[in-house]
């Protein structure tokens, strides 16, 4: 909703510019999409690589 309030804005203020952004955005967010998936799957290999190291202290600490 915040977008669009921003978008109106910028409407109000320099209509062409805000066309061109709307004509842009859905480029911008094509480019950037392999970009987000490495980053989930580079936080996924980190949470794992964290589960595996704090493993023993969870079976310790069910143990005891």
């Amino acid at each position: 909703m915040i977008k669009f309030l921003l978008w109106c804005i910028l409407f109000v203020l320099c209509w062409p510019l805000a066309l061109l952004a709307l004509v842009l955005y859905p480029l911008v967010w094509l480019l950037l999409l392999p970009f987000r998936l490495v980053g989930i799957a580079v936080g996924g290999a980190l949470s794992l690589v964290w589960a595996l190291v704090t493993l023993p202290a969870r079976i310790l600490r069910k143990i005891f």
